[in-house]
């Protein structure tokens, strides 16, 4: 498997399980400050490497009056700030071409939402860029598919790869995870993540936005750890009945350290370090 640089640590086959965690979407400063802060101390604290995340717009969602994010440019100088005041790699999602440059520029690692993940224009320009680039497996892809997205962004020289499994669409509002998704993936050379809050949310419903059913995270997670993934990718946020978007499949922050000692000593046994 490929060695992956991010930030100030490497992603590489069997190396202890990562962490890419923050609020799905960015409200304001002081949210996203407070939840990187508690991030920090945690996997600090834990021995996690680290990577922070929020969405500074969040274009794919049901309705027209969904709240979406502080837009481009406000959203990447925010992301700047948390980037230098707590010293983290910062990830965000790019939906247009126009959002690449720019984002490059702030972000360590730039992703490819699950439905753009076919857009082969858009994945070849942001593999340009030489980020690392993390691609969400469409929920509509059987995991071999990921072979083909992996071939056009190394078409362009970069080898700077993370693929995420963010569940598969079974019938109407529903995911369901396979966990052989996981060990095909991994098998294709490069680290592979589980999104366990995107996979227990229920895709448009509640009508006009997402549902979810974030009591089941902590079974799936420690089943995807338990299968050997390389890092996980959760939201979380405060109150995430107060969130703006994605609250009801979002992690509440005050779970997350018990659930993270539950994560390391299953990664331990999986993958043999002490």
């Amino acid at each position: 498997m490929k060695k992956i640089k991010v930030g100030n640590f490497e992603i590489f086959s069997g190396c202890p399980v990562f962490l890419i965690a923050g609020p799905c979407v960015i409200e304001n400063e002081e949210i996203i400050f407070k939840v990187c802060a508690e991030l920090k101390r945690i996997t600090e604290n834990l021995g996690i490497n680290f990577i922070f995340k929020s969405s500074y717009d969040k274009a794919n969602r049901s309705s027209i009056k969904s709240y979406r994010g502080p837009g481009l440019k406000k959203g990447l100088e925010m992301l700047k700030k948390v980037k230098e005041e707590y010293n983290v790699p910062v990830l965000s999602d790019v939906h247009r071409h126009e959002e690449i440059e720019y984002a490059s520029s702030v972000l360590d690692i730039i992703q490819i939402p699950a439905f753009l993940c076919r857009q082969t224009d858009l994945v070849v320009d942001v593999a340009k860029t030489g980020k690392v680039v993390n691609v969400k497996k469409g929920q509509f892809l059987a995991p071999e598919d990921m072979k083909n997205i992996i071939e056009k962004i190394e078409s362009t020289g970069n080898q700077n790869i993370i693929l995420t499994e963010r569940g598969t669409t079974f019938g109407y509002h529903n995911l369901v995870v396979d966990m052989r998704n996981f060990p095909i993936m991994r098998s294709f050379g490069y680290p592979v993540v589980y999104d366990a809050t995107h996979s227990v949310q229920r895709p448009g419903g509640l009508g006009v936005c997402s549902g979810g059913d974030r009591d089941m995270v902590p079974y799936l997670l420690r089943a995807s750890v338990g299968a050997g993934v390389d890092g996980i990718f959760m939201e979380v946020h405060p109150e995430p009945e107060k969130a703006l978007c994605d609250g009801p499949n979002s992690l509440r922050l005050s779970d997350l350290e018990g659930l993270l000692k539950q994560v390391i000593k299953i990664d331990k046994v999986v993958k043999g370090y002490d």
